[in-house]
């Protein structure tokens, strides 16, 4: 059950946010560990050691011949999927696809009177693997917006791996697939599936970036990997934080709250409030939603360990606390949203009034779902079209150009020790005579 923590009890809610920002696959050595020495067997042995995981792992014995899925095999996995989820996902999809076209950044450059031109080529990247989880985090809302972005940015060669059963036991997974027309889709799962993207194998050929979420074990070999490939992030578990006032319908409340819970036993989900209505209230609504609800269990679990509903003595104080969490959703329930917004300054996604539920944004509205987690939103944003380009620097001089300048590059160059830049740049002159 939810508790409610009081204005006045300020050690158990200094503990309670200690409790959070303590999950960190990169505060566990034990993990990091067991995935290296995962990650390095399959850069060593490839498919191999990828046949051998995915049997230890996936209960799944492979050929070499079945890790990449067939067209017959995706289209086979996809076939029953009822008409009204296809709607759904081709409106999902025109929606986020709408959205990340905006954010296309287009190569400029600037040319001066002088002969000088600057500018920034901006190029797709050209190879991005995607991760899907299976089981129940088997999404096809979380395959949308990672391909997506890619596809808008142009990028050429999009893969996807995926464990072995996923497609058979989520079938909608296959129809997002084919929807989105990715054709090179492999059935590897875990660190392992990592481990191929960065490296390759024979039968994988090596990517320049992945992305996608997964549980602890891709997230402990996306760390592992990045340097040799670039990633997204490491994701941790799911978050929400509502702020609500006695406006908020402590009904709508209790159900977003638990939308998040759902998701895993380490998601958080928490309330912030001045109003102890309210919050009784919204305890209420969790403890009968949660009778209705079918993943009741991991809910529980969730709310027992990192869920909370906080009574502050005022909106500005939660407002505060946000920042501390720097959550990856934000939902505002009050008479003074836009005010309150002011002053929030690290948040993934925000979500205003009642009728914008984190949930439309998980599927529908058209920004991406990637956002980051575990207070990375200090510093980090949703995953976007620029996570899938890279950009070159164009520097172009012309003689007279650099002959104005090229006193001002010895100067700094001899100051930092660096004689070779200083004489590269005088040797360009055409009066200065250099010394042997």
């Amino acid at each position: 059950m939810i508790r409610v923590i009081s204005s006045d009890d300020v050690s158990t809610r200094d503990q309670f946010l200690s409790r959070l920002s303590a999950r960190s696959v990169g505060l566990n050595p034990e993990l990091m560990s067991m995935v290296s020495a995962i990650v390095e067997q399959v850069r060593i042995r490839g498919d191999e050691a990828l046949i051998e995981f995915t049997e230890t792992f996936d209960n799944v014995r492979l050929n070499v011949s079945e890790l990449r899925v067939s067209a017959d095999a995706l289209s086979q996995a996809a076939h029953g999927v009822k008409p009204e989820f296809l709607r759904a996902l081709r409106k999902a999809i025109a929606n986020v696809r709408e959205f990340h076209v905006r954010q296309k950044e287009e190569s400029w450059n600037v040319t001066t009177l002088d002969g000088i031109n600057l500018g920034q080529r901006i190029l797709p990247i050209d190879s991005v693997g995607l991760y899907v989880p299976g089981g129940t985090a088997a999404y096809p809302s979380s395959l949308v917006m990672n391909v997506v972005p890619a596809q808008v940015a142009g990028v050429r060669r999009i893969v996807v791996a995926t464990p072995p059963k996923t497609l058979r036991q989520n079938p909608t997974v296959a129809a997002a697939l084919l929807e989105l027309g990715i054709v090179e889709v492999y059935a590897v799962g875990g660190a392992q599936a990592i481990a191929a993207l960065a490296f390759g194998t024979e039968t994988i050929e090596r990517v320049d970036k992945i992305t996608g979420p997964g549980n602890k074990f891709v997230a402990a070999a996306k760390k592992l990997v990045f340097g040799v490939v670039g990633i997204d992030a490491i994701a941790g578990p799911s978050e929400i934080v509502i702020i609500a006032d006695d406006s908020a319908r402590p009904d709508f409340v209790a159900a977003d709250l638990l939308a998040q819970a759902e998701h895993d036993d380490e998601a958080s989900a928490i309330l912030i409030t001045p109003s102890r209505v309210l919050a009784d209230a919204v305890a209420e609504e969790v403890k009968q939603q949660l009778t209705l609800l079918p993943r009741r269990a991991i809910a529980e679990k969730s709310l027992a360990n990192y869920g909370a509903i906080l009574l502050l003595d005022s909106l500005p104080a939660a407002c505060r606390i946000v920042n501390e969490l720097a959550p990856e959703h934000l939902e505002l329930l009050t008479n003074e949203n836009d005010a309150l917004a002011e002053s929030i300054r690290h948040a993934g996604a925000m979500f205003f009034g009642p009728y914008s539920p984190e949930a439309l944004g998980d599927y529908l509205a058209g920004p991406n779902h990637v956002l980051p987690t575990g207070r990375t939103a200090r510093f980090s944003s949703a995953l976007g079209v620029y996570d899938f380009v890279k950009r070159t620097s164009v520097i172009r001089y012309s003689r007279e150009a650099f002959q104005d300048v090229a006193g001002s590059i010895s100067v700094l160059a001899e100051a930092e020790g660096l004689v070779g830049h200083a004489r590269s740049a005088l040797m360009r002159t055409r009066d200065i005579q250099l010394e042997p």
